[in-house]
């Protein structure tokens, strides 16, 4: 429960199983957020979207950016898009059993790897079946009926993946027959098809409008147009000290549901020297340590007429102290709030409570 506008409103947020989700945060966010002045806001790495719906529901002119394609529909799903949803006759023709698919490549492909050859043949055909939805709609209306499907079906594969990632081909984990100390057994045997028309009815249910052009953009954030924003949220991948490379690399733990959004182009795609035929690199710089402080850098000076609100994780290369010196190159003041907060697969150098969540605010 947080409290707008001197009303307590129970904010309805997206679910999800997301690494680093700041879905929990969410109240201490908006506390953090609510007495700064602005009417738009950029959420620079949008993820979940979780963000991005408390600024929306703030009433500020959002725009969501994720460089991942499968975060995009998302984002224009439920932030973009405030009004079309997915009725039930959309659901029946998704869901909908076609003999004459041909297309294959998700079973034949990934076999044994991360779901069932059933399971991997209806991811095959649903993802047909959404590309058909052309038949009925066209335009803007297309587009997001479209962008609640994907929202369901992706949704739906991390429910059934063990720690809900694909960083590894541990199909095993899920299938035998042991005693288990993790997981969810219950839900990782649902068929697709009732778990997809659940998360259809979640993304239906989240759908407002706030009266404001809210719009979803799939670009590196440094490769953004000049437009001005009130302020600017980043939620960057991090870095441990005793990593070389992001211990946030979504692309590779995410990389089956990313060639999902890219399904006609998948099979070029595809590291296929890679143990779980992860997708190539694409050389984002934010996921090499010798370039992110360099991007930090560009970051604060491309956005230092805004207010810069950034998510970081402490302890973390670069240090807390680097961050702050550096925005304080480019803002007059700037405040730090924290909050202890250990992520359910994240290691602070080995030791989860060591983990806190900060709120770096240059103003």
């Amino acid at each position: 429960m947080i409290t707008n506008n001197a009303k307590s409103v129970d904010l309805r947020l997206p679910t999800t199983r997301y690494q680093g989700s700041k879905r929990k945060l969410i109240p201490w966010i908006y506390a953090n957020l609510k007495d700064l002045e602005f009417e738009s806001a950029l959420d620079a790495f949008g993820g979940t979207a979780v963000v991005s719906y408390l600024l929306k529901w703030m009433g500020k002119r959002v725009t969501y950016n994720d460089y991942l394609s499968f975060n995009y529909y998302k984002g224009k799903a439920i932030i973009e898009n405030s009004e079309v949803t997915l009725t039930d006759d959309d659901v029946g023709r998704v869901l909908e059993a076609d003999d004459s698919m041909t297309n294959t490549f998700v079973r034949d492909t990934f076999s044994g790897r991360y779901y069932t050859d059933e399971e991997n043949l209806w991811l095959d055909r649903t993802v047909a079946n959404i590309s058909r939805l052309g038949q009925e709609y066209s335009g803007s209306e297309l587009e997001y009926k479209k962008c609640l499907a994907y929202y369901a079906l992706f949704e739906s594969c991390l429910m059934k993946r063990p720690f809900n990632l694909f960083h590894r081909s541990n199909l095993n984990l899920r299938m035998n027959t042991v005693k288990r100390t993790f997981g969810n057994k219950v839900t990782w045997d649902k068929p697709f098809g009732l778990l997809f028309r659940r998360l259809v009815a979640e993304a239906n249910g989240l759908l407002f409008s706030n009266s404001e052009a809210n719009t979803a953009s799939n670009k590196d954030v440094l490769s953004l147009g000049n437009d001005r924003y009130d302020l600017v949220y980043i939620d960057p991948p991090y870095f441990c000290r005793e990593r070389t490379n992001s211990e946030c690399d979504y692309g590779r733990m995410y990389h089956f549901l990313e060639g999902l959004a890219n399904y006609d182009a998948w099979s070029t795609l595809i590291d296929y020297q890679s143990s779980t035929l992860h997708l190539k690199r694409n050389g984002n710089s934010w996921l090499e340590k010798n370039t992110v402080i360099i991007n930090f850098e560009e970051l604060f000076k491309k956005f230092q007429d805004s207010i810069i609100v950034l998510s970081y994780k402490s302890p973390g290369v670069p240090s807390e102290d680097e961050l702050i010196s550096l925005l304080k190159k480019y803002k007059r003041r700037v405040q730090v709030e924290k909050k202890k907060y250990p992520y359910a697969l994240s290691r602070a150098n080995g030791l989860p409570k060591e983990n806190t969540e900060l709120l770096i605010i240059g103003t």
